[in-house]
């Protein structure tokens, strides 16, 4: 049945979808997807993504619901969503958050009101190697050191948690936006950057301080990385995949804030600095 001949959208039942580049919704179709769908090819006519238990995750994590999902999809689709879709959307979205990653009482606890659930992980051989006991029907205590292995364990046996333990505080260091650059030129972070800053910082609650920010080249992601600095004011190790990049960096560092020189170390091939 078809919904309507001029949307980009075809969703199919093996979990792909394609989008017509050469159609006016073209770009509200596309930022839909992109919250809940991963980009496979993108030739120049038509575009295919697909809907994976790590995209709808990631989805759901950032608050959006199954309904939402399937109202995006219907709204610039061709036809119907498969009843097959529509099931899997639903069973994945609810999936995440039925096991929660909390700290209490300075322990590292895996929760969830469902006990045959809890009941199933603790079984699990992918995920025992990193619990170290039960402590209730609904509490299962875990190995602090393999945090991030306990996750993607969850993950491959398909009920990834939702990470409430927070992060411990870094040693303080302040980190301020100059009004003008060294050159004296006006600065202040783009609306979409301090928009990314205020997603991935998420006013300091434990669900904020973890995750990816995706912008296109050229969109400014070092200044969202100095904004994120600027926020939490702490000690920082910059990851950069050369030494180049490591001194462009450093570059941005001093042009943008107050930090001094002094405070601001490489750790290449060429030196060995550990600084704030």
């Amino acid at each position: 049945m078809l919904l309507n001949a001029n949307n980009p959208l075809i969703v199919q039942s093996d979990k792909s979808v394609l989008l017509e580049v050469d159609n006016d919704l073209y770009e509200e179709a596309r930022d839909a997807l992109a919250r809940f769908a991963e980009l496979e090819k993108s030739p120049e006519h038509i575009h295919t993504y697909r809907l994976t238990p790590l995209s709808l995750w990631n989805a759901a994590a950032s608050g959006l619901k199954a309904e939402a999902i399937l109202d995006s999809l219907t709204r610039y689709g061709k036809y119907p969503v498969p009843d097959n879709i529509r099931v899997d959307i639903y069973d994945y979205v609810a999936r995440y958050g039925r096991i929660k990653l909390l700290k209490e009482d300075g322990r590292l606890v895996l929760r969830s009101d469902d006990l045959a659930l809890i009941a199933e992980i603790a079984r699990h051989k992918k995920v025992q190697p990193f619990l170290r006991g039960q402590l209730d029907a609904c509490t299962l205590l875990v190995d602090a050191r393999h945090r991030g292995h306990v996750k993607q364990a969850l993950v491959n046996i398909g009920y990834p948690a939702e990470d409430l333990a927070g992060y411990i505080e870094g040693a303080p260091l302040q980190i301020i936006f100059r009004d003008a650059t060294l050159a004296g030129e006006p600065f202040r972070l783009r609306a979409y950057q301090q928009e990314a800053v205020d997603i991935f910082h998420a006013a300091g609650h434990a669900r904020g301080g973890s995750g990816t920010i995706v912008l296109p080249c050229g969109a400014g992601k070092t200044m969202v990385g100095l904004g994120v600095m600027s926020v939490l004011n702490t000690n920082t190790l910059i990851l950069t995949t050369g030494t180049v990049a490591v001194r462009q960096w450093i570059d941005e560092i001093l042009d943008k804030t107050t930090v001094c020189p002094e405070d601001i170390g490489e750790y290449s091939g060429e030196l060995k600095e550990i600084r704030p």
